[in-house]
């Protein structure tokens, strides 16, 4: 007799499956990196959960980026451990990594004039051979609607600005459709517009059950978009926790080695966070 196909593994690969809202996704436990010998985490504890915006936040230098590449398994931890859908990352493949995490790297670089739908759709290969092969036609425009880059779907990505090859980037990312998004400075090359454009759309993403790790420098974004942040210092986590509890002119004056003053929006209540200046 026949047995029936298992619909969570196509070619050897584990697919994921849908995980309850609040449950972990990314998990980095007890977690140290080292950099040429050099040590550049320390005994890092975090979790990010389905349906939350967790961002990191801290001086250049902090390790914010080398977390995130930690967490997507591009760096391996020195000690500790980094788990994604529940499994340390050494025990997924590469597809199976694949289809549980999207990344999206500080600069995007192509060494071909590829058109600019066809790097979206890069976005859809962990998912070949797969029943959801046939959504990749709508994940594809459904995320170059979304980061507004519908309109030059033609054009070479090396013709691009700066901005539009961030957006570009950030729709090949969306198109994946992985339930973990590590997005490594989305907004350092954008307008105001589409600053808020793509925190808008890390929102959007955590409504619909995903969990998204975002590294910020603008702390007003972090205060306004995200559920909780981690305010890295010297490789360590100072504090977590949702911003409008965390964000103090004491810790932030610290950690930056820049006096600012904080105070709620008169409207939202959000935090506001202000370098103070000479008058």
């Amino acid at each position: 007799m026949r047995m029936p196909r298992n619909p969570f593994a196509v070619r050897g690969r584990r697919l994921p499956v849908p995980v309850a809202p609040g449950s972990p996704v990314a998990e980095a436990v007890g977690l140290s990196v080292r950099l040429r010998q050099r040590p550049v985490l320390d005994s890092i504890d975090l979790t990010a959960h389905a349906g939350e915006v967790v961002a990191l936040v801290g001086p250049n230098g902090a390790g914010k980026s080398t977390l995130l590449a930690a967490l997507a398994a591009d760096l391996p931890a020195g000690t500790g451990e980094v788990r994604v859908g529940g499994r340390p990352v050494s025990e997924w493949s590469a597809p199976e990594l694949a289809l549980r995490r999207s990344v999206l790297p500080q600069s995007a670089v192509l060494s071909f004039p590829f058109p600019v739908e066809d790097v979206v759709r890069m976005g859809r290969a962990p998912w070949a051979g797969t029943d959801r092969e046939d959504e990749d036609d709508a994940a594809v425009a459904a995320a170059m609607a979304a980061t507004e880059v519908t309109g030059f779907a033609g054009r070479p990505f090396s013709a691009l600005s700066g901005g539009e090859r961030a957006r570009v980037a950030l729709a090949r990312v969306l198109a994946q459709r992985a339930p973990l998004l590590l997005l490594d400075e989305p907004t350092a090359a954008l307008d105001l517009r589409h600053q808020e454009l793509v925190l808008r759309i890390c929102r959007e993403r955590a409504a619909a059950g995903d969990a998204v790790v975002v590294v910020l420098h603008d702390l007003g974004l972090a205060a306004a978009y995200a559920d909780r942040a981690a305010v890295l210092h010297e490789g360590r986590i100072a504090v977590t926790g949702p911003p409008a509890g965390i964000f103090t002119g004491e810790l932030l004056g610290e950690v930056y080695r820049q006096p600012v003053e904080v105070f709620p929006h008169p409207r939202t209540g959000v935090p506001l966070v202000v370098p103070e200046r000479a008058s």
